[in-house]
């Protein structure tokens, strides 16, 4: 972690404190600012990679051998754009190995570099995520020149001039720009992803940085599935007559986006529809039900996470992603909570107990996994099918 440029080093990561990380560069060239966190997933990389709620973040991959499966165009979790509604850059303990599946059509270094995803390999990632575990996540600016030319004191300036996750509202960069619909289903396997049938419920998704994959569990049983930018008002979503509304995952900080989001969340929720939210949108419910949000020192970013569900006594493994989270000491009456995280007891869902409305903090869709809790898009239906 030294400040002097050590001889061969293509990449670097300057952080605020002024550490810096040096190694070999990686996909795009140039550099990006961001918020360093860790991802435990051991595959999934390139589904991370495209998450919009990844947007403004660098990830450190704490499983050292990534890239064997390649990259593929079916894979990719944001609906439009670019790295810069997703994932700035990524960190490796090795350089991405060469494909070995066949399902891929690119490398993963060729396919980071196509994007314009900063890279940086060779680091001791297992020293970086103890760092965050102990001290937060650091503000960072990731750096790749061919030509190992940085300007160290600068790099760490940048760092430490960015301003942070907290007060940014980013679902309004990350969202869709009008109304689409959605047809894909769940991966088959032989078979790719599937067409749906004939929709018996009609949804609509605000769009706060929508994954593919919460689209797919949709259409999966048996919606059809309309999606409408994120600053769609209730009204003109009432008017489309929906079954039930889903509220997206996105990035940024709940309470800034809520500023406009959260007043419509209100008059969806006593409109009487279903309202079933995800990640940011379960954090958005919970403002607009009176709640508040908090920003934690490390988040949940991985697919191995314990998850008890209060409502069956279950314990799930899923996939989270998120740095803020809702203060289960601030849920009022009549809002209870139904799933906790069994990591560090942080609020993992909620739910009205006198109407069809509820949330979840994890992610039910995870793509490529795990699959414990992709029922929850069945109680989802569940709520639909008595309202009706």
């Amino acid at each position: 972690m030294s400040r002097d440029l050590l001889p061969g080093v293509t990449g670097v990561l300057a952080l605020a404190d002024g550490t810096v990380l040096q190694g070999v560069g990686v996909g795009g060239v140039g550099e990006a600012v961001g918020e360093v966190c860790f991802n435990t997933a051991m595959t999934g990389y390139q589904e991370i990679l495209t998450d919009p709620s990844y947007m403004a973040q660098i990830v450190t991959f704490t499983f050292p051998h990534v890239g064997n499966v390649g990259t593929n165009v079916e894979d990719i979790e944001q609906m439009s754009g670019s790295a810069e509604t997703a994932a700035r850059g990524a960190i490796f303990r090795d350089a991405p190995t060469r494909p070995a599946n066949w399902r891929a059509d690119s490398d993963l270094e060729a396919w980071m570099a196509r994007r314009g995803v900063i890279g940086l390999a060779g680091v001791d990632t297992r020293a970086l995520t103890r760092a965050i575990r102990e001290r937060g996540m650091p503000h960072g600016v990731i750096a790749h020149d061919p030509e190992g030319r940085f300007d160290l004191d600068a790099l760490v300036a940048r760092a430490k001039a960015w301003s942070g996750l907290v007060g940014l509202d980013l679902a309004k960069d990350a969202t869709c720009l009008q109304p689409f619909t959605y047809d894909e289903g769940l991966w088959d396997w032989n078979g790719g992803y599937a067409r749906a049938g004939s929709p018996s419920y009609e949804v609509v998704v605000v769009d706060y940085g929508v994954k593919r994959n919460i689209l797919r569990a949709l259409t999966s049983v048996g919606a059809r599935v309309t999606v409408v930018p994120a600053t769609t008002t209730a009204e003109e979503i009432l008017a489309r007559n929906p079954d039930g509304v889903l509220l997206s995952n996105g990035p940024g900080d709940p309470a800034a986006t809520g500023e406009y989001a959260v007043p419509e969340i209100r008059k969806l929720v006593d409109s009487g529809k279903p309202v079933f939210g995800i990640c940011l949108g379960h954090q958005m419910l919970s403002l607009a039900l009176g709640a508040k949000t908090v920003k934690m020192d490390q988040g949940h970013h991985g697919a191995n996470h314990p998850v008890k569900d209060l409502t069956t006594g279950k314990v799930e493994i899923v996939s989270m992603n998120h740095g803020f989270t809702v203060d289960r000491d601030s849920l009022p009456e009549p809002v209870v909570e139904t799933h906790v995280s069994l990591f560090d007891g942080t609020n993992a869902g909620i739910a009205l107990k006198d109407r069809p409305v509820f949330s979840v903090q994890h992610h039910p869709e995870a793509s490529p996994g795990p699959t414990d809790s992709l029922y929850i898009f069945e109680r989802f239906t569940a709520l639909m099918d008595q309202a009706k």
